[in-house]
């Protein structure tokens, strides 16, 4: 079977740069930011994205591109004979499977925000409790939270079900050019504006920009650091093969590293105009900024509801946060049907098919955790297993799968450094150092 490939590089760029950006940007990033004293924790975040996550993302990009296939036969088809190197594929597509089942349910509540503002539901002038409560009385609802989270599977794999160019790159190219011009008009024009002059934001934004080790030393400096570094690698999807399969699509017209940097860039950019808009807001509406996972959901409809045409603004804003999300979405659903089609031999019907209902059945404890299975906290009090499966992703298999692909390109018992170099710095544009 003849190896699908994008239609142009804007393509790549933007359904990679898609897949990198979602909820991590928008939905994880600020509270982690807020949990973990502000400023410092930022600077160690780009650190890592420039130190860390650029050689991963070029990494994964050059297996894919050299192999032509997804994460267990490109392992096979570049590793050395009797090596098992391709163990990690299997383990990169568990993670794959591990991640969706509660990025789905995320998701699904960006398009549950979108509905509630288009619908009139947030009101203006409603505070801080009553806004927390529409979000309580979200998790409180099963049905309404498998309602969404079914949606944004369909949704996901009808995408991935037309393929890689009428499909993936056709719809996430519009998706994130108006997720880009909407995050710029809200950011800079509205938000951030209307943030910085409200009682107490400057005391947010300092907390954002600013390095404070009285705020780090709450945390502690090591529980900070390897925050940092796990957000590195969530926001950028390193680690699970969800960017090597990009690169299995790509032609070899352009150098991996100039490409991954057009890909941080972008992330990069998202992630730190969406921490601009929150964290201010947050000390404006004096909401705790580590409030957790529901931070956007209590401290944005604030802001939205002391705004003229707040309705219409925070409709707009949570319908392109579900585009963000959707866009990781459909490009990890993509990493899923190409393993399947390229280790079974399944056509992308009968995968998508299998994976629409394996994806429904899988997303479901996430959602339970919440109610009827509130009772399971493994990771301590207070924790559910939506915790329990963003702890084993972000602090485990996604760090872990970078290391292996970082060994495997470097270490002459695996692809080998000279193979890797050779690879990424093909093409035109900025080389890979040596």
């Amino acid at each position: 079977m003849k190896r699908e490939s994008f239609k142009s590089r804007l393509g790549f760029i933007l359904v990679s740069a898609g897949c990198a950006i979602g909820i991590g940007n928008v939905w994880r990033f600020p509270y982690v930011v807020g949990e973990n004293g502000g400023g410092l924790f930022v600077i160690l975040y780009l650190v890592f994205l420039i130190a860390m996550g650029l050689p991963v993302l070029t990494m994964e990009l050059a297996v894919g591109r050299a192999s032509r296939k997804s994460a267990v036969l490109g392992y096979k088809a570049l590793e050395k004979p009797g090596s098992k190197w391709h163990l990690h594929g299997w383990a990169a597509i568990f993670g794959c499977y591990m991640l969706m089942m509660y990025y789905t349910t995320v998701s699904g509540w960006m398009t549950t925000y979108f509905y509630k503002f288009l619908t009139g539901e947030f009101q203006a002038g409603m505070d801080a409790e009553a806004a927390g409560a529409v979000f309580s009385n979200l998790l409180a609802d099963p049905l309404q939270m498998s309602f969404w989270m079914i949606l944004t599977v369909i949704l996901g794999f009808f995408v991935c079900s037309r393929g890689l160019q009428n499909g993936l790159e056709k719809i996430t190219k519009v998706m994130m050019i108006a997720l880009l011009a909407i995050m710029v008009v809200l950011a800079i024009v509205i938000l951030a504006v209307h943030s910085f002059t409200l009682s107490g934001a400057g005391e947010g934004v300092r907390f954002y920009l600013i390095p404070n080790m009285e705020t780090v030393r709450e945390v502690g400096i090591g529980n900070v650091v390897s925050a940092a570094m796990n957000q590195a690698f969530f926001t950028l999807s390193l680690g699970v093969a969800a960017m090597e399969i990009f690169g299995s699509y790509m032609g070899k017209e352009c150098t991996l590293a100039g490409e991954s940097i057009n890909i941080l860039i972008l992330d990069t950019f998202v992630a730190l105009m969406a921490g601009l808009i929150i964290i201010p807001a947050c000390f404006a509406f004096n909401v705790e900024p580590g409030a957790g996972p529901g931070l956007v959901f209590i401290t944005l409809p604030n802001v939205f509801n002391q705004m003229a045409g707040g309705r219409l603004w925070g409709a707009l804003f949570f319908l392109f946060m579900s585009f963000a999300a959707l866009s990781t979405v459909i490009a990890v659903f993509e990493n899923i049907l190409s393993f399947a089609m390229d280790l079974w031999g399944w056509k992308r019907n009968k995968a998508v098919l299998f994976n629409i209902v394996l994806l429904i059945i899988l997303s479901m404890p996430a959602i339970l955790g919440f109610g009827p299975w509130s009772g399971i906290q493994i990771l301590g009090e207070g924790t559910n297993i939506m915790d329990l499966e963003d702890f084993i992703i972000s602090n485990n298999i996604l760090p872990l799968g970078s290391v292996i692909f970082v060994i495997f390109c470097a270490s002459k018992n695996g692809w080998g450094w000279d193979n890797f170099i050779k690879e990424a710095n093909t093409g035109k544009g900025i080389k890979f150092p040596t």
